[in-house]
């Protein structure tokens, strides 16, 4: 296996969702210029990421994820806003937000202090719960954020619901569209 790929723990998103993310992606991409758009099968909502894992490491993370996750319930979420990461008039990081969710803080914390066990160090940022759409701006105008709540409210008036029912291990593959591989599902109840 190659030992150059990186893994991270995340919330699946359900494929109704990504289809409805990727068409408002689609039309978000004609008004907004980023460098690198997130292709929709790629949408998740990172919990913890590994970076280059050894097999051994990750194999202690994924046993200690099943342990503390395997009575955790599914939950429901709603995608509301849209918002960025980075200066405000040239984002880094475009994405898209959840409604706050007490469930998900909690999965989070269970995931992270079960790769933490497994000798991982991990992001010590606050959890910020996000799905990225884009990265990097390149529009000749200075981004402006006024538009964001506009256009997401246009594109969806109400936030957009979904079930999230399963924490992934998934593997980045560099030259592969999309780049997320599923290596391991744990499923919620």
């Amino acid at each position: 296996m190659n030992h150059s790929n990186h893994y991270f723990f995340a919330v699946r998103i359900p494929e109704e969702t990504k289809i409805i993310m990727g068409n408002h992606i689609e039309k978000i991409k004609e008004v907004l210029p980023f460098s690198r758009w997130v292709n929709h099968q790629d949408l998740h909502i990172t919990l913890a990421f590994l970076g280059a894992a050894p097999p051994e490491k990750r194999e202690d993370a994924e046993k200690n994820v099943k342990e503390v996750i395997v009575e955790s319930k599914a939950l429901t979420l709603g995608i509301n806003r849209l918002g960025f990461f980075g200066s405000e008039d040239s984002p880094r990081v475009f994405w898209a937000d959840t409604e706050e969710s007490e469930h998900l803080q909690l999965i989070r914390k269970k995931v992270f202090a079960a790769c933490g066990k497994a000798g991982f160090q991990l992001e010590t940022r606050p959890f910020r719960p996000h799905i990225t759409l884009a990265r990097k701006w390149i529009g000749d105008e200075p981004f402006q954020t006024v538009m964001l709540e506009r256009l997401w409210g246009e594109l969806q008036p109400e936030p957009l619901q979904f079930e999230a029912s399963e924490v992934v291990l998934y593997q980045t593959n560099l030259n592969k569209t999309p780049k997320y591989e599923a290596k391991t599902i744990f499923p919620l109840r």
